[in-house]
C-alpha cells in the first residue's frame, strides 16, 4: 500500500510541492504578478521622521503639485475607524493622528498614476514635530515608566523563593536576546478593486485573510460581508504577514473606494523593514537553584520585551515565551514573569516560534551555566533535568508524551557525540587561533494557538460530474507546502490520484471566519477540516452505491481510482456522474476544532497545547579567535514530526527552520540609533544567512518511528516552528569555543545574536 500511496500521491508519501516547478521557473503568480485592471493607480506611504512627537503641521503643497499625483490621504480621510489593532485595543492607527510614536510610522499616503510618481511625491511632504522624549530599549522603557502595552503574565508552581533559598547552589544572570526581521522574499503588498455599493475585493499577501477582511470593513465602516479577501500564495510570511498586512490592505481599500479605481500599494524593502514589526527582542533576568548533580531545584525569571508602541500580538508572544521557558526541563519550584514593555519603536509581531525561541534559549543558558559551575558536560545536565511523564509544566499541563530520551539516545549514537566532544576538548587544550565547540540541545514545543478560539478551521470540497475535485480551505500557502499536504489527505480519502485535486486560492467568499495560518497548526487544522468534508461526501457516495448496486454499505470501498461494490469495480468518475444523475449532493463544508484544550490566563493554569513536538540537534563549530568569525562545521538533526504526511516537505521545513534560526542567533542584528531610526533596514546592513553559511556537513533525519498519540491528522505532528529552535545548538557550541580561551574556566555567556564582533569582544574579556 505504501507504493500505491506514493504512486497516487496520498498521505505519508514524498510528493513535490504543488507549486515547486512554478517557483523555480518564475511561473508562480504572486499579488504583484496579477493582471492590473485598467485605470490602476498606485499608493505610497509617507513615514514619520521622528521617534516620538506631536505633529504641529503638515504641508503637502509640493507633493500635490508633483506629476501624476491624484491626492493625499491622512487620518481625516478614513471613513470608518482609524485602527487596525488585531486585539481590539484601538491602539494601532492606520495613519498617525496628531502624534507619532516611532520613527517610520505611516502618517499619510500619496495616490498617483505610477508607483514611481507616488514614491517621489511622498518624499516631498513637509511635516513639523514638537519632539518628545523617547525610549527604545525595554529596560530603558521600564526605567522611564513607559508601562506595558498589554497585561503581563505570571506562571507559578510551587514556591520559587523558598526553593532558591534552600538550594545548595545558585546562579543568576541577564541575557539579551535580539530580534529578527522576517525578510520574506515577497514584501508587503495589496491590490484593491472597488465594487458596487459598499463592496471591495482585495488581493493581498497575508497569513490571515479573515482578519484583513475585518480590518478593512472596520476602517471603511462597512459590514464584513462587503469585503472579499483573496490569497493564492505568498512569497514567505514567517508571521510577518499575520497582522502587519492589515494596514497595507486598508490603505489600498480606502483609496480604491475613494477614487473608484483599482489601487496597488507595495513599499520599498527599506520602508517595509522600517514600518513593519519584527521578532520581539528580550532582556531576561533569571535566578536558578540546583544541587551538586546539576538537578534544577528552583527558577525565577523576568522576561522584558521590546513590544513597540502598540500591543499588536505582544501579549500572546510574551505569554508563549514563558510557556517555553522550561524547554524540555522540569523545574520543581518556578515563577516566571512577563513584562511587555511599551517602546518608541515599531510594534513587534508574530515570528516563527512566536516567543517560544526566546524562552527556550534561556533554559539552555541556565543549563550551560550549571554545567560550567559543576564542571560537567552540559548534556549530562540536560539529561538530569528532562521531563518525565506525569510531571507538570509551569502552566500546570501534564507531560504525557515524552520521547526525548529515545531521540537523544539515537542522536548521540548517530552523531558520535561523545567521541567528537572529547576531540574538541583535546583540540582546544592545545591552544591555537582556531577554537572549537560542540553542543547537543533538545527542544520540546507545544502545538496549538494559546488563544483557544483560534483552534478551528473550515474547508469546502466540490466534486464535479467529470470526477474532478475542487479543494478550498481556510489556510494560506506561503511556501510551506500546506496545500500539497491537504490535497494528499483528500486524495487518500477518495482513493484517487492527486492530479484529480484542484487546489484553489484562499478566499473569504468560500470559507468564512478562518484562523491565521500560524502557530504551526495550518495542516493540523485545515487538513482535518478538509477530511471532514471529504468524509461527508464519501458517506453519501457509499450509501448511493450500496443502494444502487444492492450491496451492504460495508461492502463498498474506494481503491486506486475506483469504487468497489461487491464484485463490481467502477471507475470513480463513473460513480460521480451516476450520483449526480441520482441527485446526490457532491459538495460539503468541513469543519474541525481542536479538542481537549483549555487555558485560564488569570490563574495561569490549563492545557493550552494539544501535544508537544520534540527534536534535538548536535552542532560543531570552529571560531577564529583573531577575528571572531566562525563556521558551522557540522550539524546533525533528529526531529519528531509524528507520522509525516509528506517526508520530503517536512525535511525541507526542518532544514529551512534550522538555517533561519541560525541566522537569528548569529548574523541577523537589528540596530537603532539614538534618534530612534532603524539603521539595519536593507540587505546591505541586515545580514541573513547565505548558502555558504549552512553547516558544512548537514545531516537531517525525521524520527520515522514516531506517531502522534493524539487524534491529529493521520498521526502527524506540526513542523513549522519546532525545528527553528534546533540551532540553539550552534549558539551553545560557539559559547563553548569562546569559553575555551578562559584560563579560569569561565563560561562565555554571549548575548544573541553572537555576531563576530560580540564573539571577539567576549574572547578579549575572557582572556584578561
Amino acid at each position: 500500500m505504501k507504493d500505491a500511496n506514493q504512486q497516487l500521491g496520498h498521505a505519508h508519501s514524498s510528493i513535490p510541492h504543488d507549486s515547486a516547478i512554478k517557483h523555480v521557473t518564475g511561473r508562480a503568480d504572486y499579488t504583484d504578478d496579477l493582471p492590473e485592471p485598467q485605470g490602476l493607480i498606485h499608493a505610497y506611504l509617507g513615514l514619520s521622521q521622528c521617534a516620538h512627537g506631536k505633529i504641529t503641521g503638515m504641508d503637502f503643497t509640493d507633493t500635490l503639485a508633483s506629476p501624476g499625483v491624484l491626492g493625499v490621504m491622512t487620518a481625516a480621510d478614513l471613513p470608518g475607524v482609524n485602527d487596525v489593532a488585531p486585539t481590539g485595543k484601538n491602539d494601532d492607527p492606520v495613519f498617525a493622528d496628531g502624534e507619532v510614536r516611532y520613527w517610520g510610522q505611516p502618517v499619510f499616503a500619496v495616490l498617483a498614476e505610477t508607483r514611481d510618481q507616488a514614491r517621489r511625491a511622498a518624499h516631498k511632504a513637509r511635516i513639523d514635530y514638537d519632539v518628545l522624549p523617547h525610549a527604545l530599549d525595554p529596560i530603558e522603557a521600564r526605567d522611564a515608566g513607559m508601562g506595558y502595552v498589554t497585561e503581563p503574565l505570571t506562571l507559578k508552581r510551587g514556591d520559587a523563593a523558598a526553593g532558591l533559598a534552600a538550594a545548595p547552589n545558585r546562579i543568576s544572570g541577564r541575557m539579551r536576546i535580539g530580534g529578527q526581521d522576517h525578510f520574506y522574499l515577497e514584501g508587503q503588498i495589496a491590490m484593491a478593486l472597488p465594487g458596487e455599493d459598499d463592496e471591495v475585493t482585495i488581493h493581498v499577501s497575508t497569513q490571515h485573510p479573515t482578519e484583513v477582511q475585518h480590518m478593512v470593513a472596520h476602517v471603511l465602516g462597512v459590514p464584513a460581508s462587503a469585503v472579499v479577501v483573496n490569497v493564492r500564495r505568498m512569497g514567505g510570511g514567517f508571521g510577518g504577514k499575520e497582522t502587519q498586512m492589515n494596514l497595507f490592505a486598508c490603505v489600498a481599500a480606502v483609496a480604491a473606494k475613494r477614487l473608484g479605481r483599482a489601487v496597488k500599494l507595495r513599499p520599498d524593502r527599506d520602508d517595509d523593514m522600517t514600518a513593519t514589526g519584527k521578532r520581539h527582542d528580550f532582556v531576561v533576568d533569571y535566578e536558578v537553584g540546583f544541587d551538586d548533580q546539576g538537578r534544577i531545584l528552583a527558577v525565577s525569571g523576568d522576561w522584558y520585551a521590546r513590544c513597540g508602541f502598540s500591543a499588536d500580538l505582544s501579549g500572546a508572544v510574551t505569554d508563549r515565551a514563558l510557556f517555553h521557558a522550561d524547554n524540555a526541563y522540569f523545574y520543581p519550584d518556578v515563577e516566571l514573569r512577563s513584562h511587555p514593555m511599551r517602546t518608541n519603536t515599531v510594534s513587534n509581531t508574530a515570528f516563527r516560534g512566536f516567543g517560544g525561541p526566546q524562552g527556550v534559549i534561556v533554559a539552555e543558558r541556565i543549563v550551560e551555566q550549571i554545567a560550567y559551575r559543576l564542571g560537567l558536560d552540559p548534556l549530562q545536565v540536560r539529561r538530569a533535568n528532562l521531563y518525565r511523564n506525569g510531571q507538570l509544566t509551569p502552566y500546570h499541563q501534564e507531560v504525557t508524551d515524552q520521547i526525548l530520551p529515545r531521540i537523544l539516545d539515537e542522536l548521540e549514537a548517530s552523531s558520535d557525540y561523545h567521541a567528537r566532544r572529547q576531540a574538541v576538548l583535546d583540540w582546544n587544550a592545545r591552544g591555537g587561533v582556531i577554537r572549537k565547540g560542540i553542543a547537543l540541545t533538545p527542544v520540546k514545543f507545544g502545538i496549538s494557538f494559546t488563544a483557544t478560539h483560534f483552534n478551528q478551521a473550515g474547508a469546502l470540497i466540490h466534486i464535479y460530474t467529470d470526477g474532478s475535485i475542487h479543494l478550498n480551505h481556510g489556510g494560506t500557502e506561503m511556501g510551506q507546502g500546506l496545500n500539497t499536504k491537504v490535497a494528499q489527505v483528500v486524495a487518500e480519502a477518495f482513493q484517487v490520484d492527486l492530479s484529480r485535486i484542484k487546489i484553489t486560492k484562499t478566499t473569504t467568499e468560500k470559507v468564512p471566519n478562518t484562523s491565521a495560518t500560524a502557530a504551526s497548526s495550518g495542516t493540523d487544522l485545515n487538513a482535518m477540516a478538509a477530511l471532514n468534508a471529504a468524509e461527508q461526501i464519501r458517506a453519501r457516495l457509499v450509501e448511493f452505491v450500496a443502494r444502487t448496486r444492492e450491496v451492504a454499505p460495508a461492502d463498498v470501498r474506494f481503491e486506486a481510482g475506483h469504487v468497489i461494490a461487491g464484485a463490481d469495480v467502477i471507475p470513480f468518475a463513473e460513480v460521480i456522474e451516476a450520483a449526480y444523475l441520482d441527485r446526490i449532493h457532491l459538495s460539503a463544508a468541513g469543519y474541525y476544532r481542536t479538542p481537549d484544550i483549555h487555558w485560564d490566563r488569570k490563574t495561569g493554569r490549563g492545557r493550552p497545547f494539544y501535544y508537544y513536538a520534540y527534536g534535538a540537534a548536535v552542532s560543531e563549530v570552529s571560531v577564529d579567535t583573531l577575528t571572531g568569525e566562525y563556521v558551522i562545521d557540522r550539524s546533525d538533526v533528529l526531529h519528531d514530526v509524528g507520522r509525516s504526511l509528506n517526508p520530503a516537505i517536512d525535511k525541507g521545513q526542518v532544514e529551512g527552520a534550522f538555517v533561519q534560526g541560525a541566522g537569528w542567533l548569529t548574523s541577523e542584528e537589528l540596530w537603532w540609533d539614538d534618534k530612534g531610526r532603524l539603521r539595519t533596514h536593507a540587505p546591505s546592513t541586515y545580514k541573513i544567512p547565505l548558502a555558504s553559511d549552512r553547516p558544512r556537513i548537514f545531516n537531517v533525519k525525521l524520527a520515522e518511528w514516531s506517531e502522534n498519540a493524539e487524534r491529529t491528522i493521520k498521526g502527524s505532528k506540526a513542523v513549522g516552528e519546532p525545528p527553528f529552535m534546533l540551532p540553539i545548538s550552534v549558539f551553545e557550541a560557539i559559547n563553548m569555543a569562546v569559553a575555551s580561551v578562559s584560563p579560569t574556566g569561565q563560561p562565555a555567556l554571549l548575548d544573541a545574536p553572537a555576531t563576530p564582533e560580540r564573539v571577539l569582544m567576549a574572547i578579549e574579556r575572557l582572556r584578561r
